[in-house]
């Protein structure tokens, strides 16, 4: 499906969008290892074409997360502590810091993503690491708040890294994540996973459902939905 939709949508676009989605497909191919996508995010991120081909014209995941954290902490933004997971090159980062946000790390597994992101300055600590089931160099009850916008996809973070965002996250602190809606049912990490450990990290008290929200043109005018969890 996704072979075919991605296929329909190139024959179908300006060349300049064409173009651009092609390369963001390029990291999502089935049966990429994560290591396989760190590399090619890190040449994408080093050459210059990222920010381009990823413009808010056709990618609209940082605004959305950055609005997500905004309706969630409506004042004492400066002493929010949050990590970005999948940062890549700071998109959010900066919409967070526009907002008031300051004290923001960032995560990402590659190493070109990462060096472009340090140049915005909107970050503390920069972390090159996958969020994935290993355990990351981070303490416990560290973040008021982590957050993935953009990071989920076909050999990106796994279902399994929730249980690290808990770990990190202080309790009442919030994970949210942001991602391409129609992944739910055909990126085969989470179709009939994904959510169904969500409800089963409720169920154990780990975490409450704050919202589940579907929002319109997230990326590539593909819907995009908004998850947010309460650590307990």
């Amino acid at each position: 499906m996704a072979d075919e939709k991605a296929l329909s949508y190139i024959e179908a676009s300006p060349q300049e969008d064409a173009s651009a989605y092609g390369a963001n497909y390029g990291a999502h191919r089935e049966g990429m290892t994560k290591e396989e996508v760190a590399e090619y995010y890190s040449k994408w991120g080093y050459s210059g074409k990222y920010e381009e081909d990823l413009c808010p014209e056709r990618y609209n995941g940082p605004k959305y997360g950055a609005e997500a954290l905004v309706e969630a902490y409506p004042g004492n933004r400066e002493s929010i502590h949050i990590l970005d997971i999948a940062a890549g090159t700071g998109f959010l980062g900066e919409e967070l810091h526009k907002r008031g946000f300051k004290k923001v790390d960032a995560l990402d597994p590659a190493e070109g993503m990462l060096a472009m992101a340090r140049k915005k300055n909107v970050y503390g600590r920069l972390l090159c690491e996958f969020m994935c089931e290993k355990r990351l160099p981070v303490e416990n009850d560290t973040y008021d708040c982590t957050i993935i916008a953009g990071g989920m996809g076909e050999g990106h973070i796994p279902c399994v890294a929730l249980h690290e965002m808990i770990r990190i996250t202080k309790p009442g602190g919030l994970v949210v994540i942001v991602m391409r809606e129609e992944y739910l049912d055909y990126v085969k990490e989470y179709k009939d996973r994904l959510e169904v450990l969500m409800q089963e990290l409720e169920d154990a008290g780990k975490w409450e459902s704050v919202s589940r929200v579907i929002v319109p043109n997230y990326s590539f005018d593909n819907n995009g939905v908004i998850f947010k969890y309460r650590v307990c």
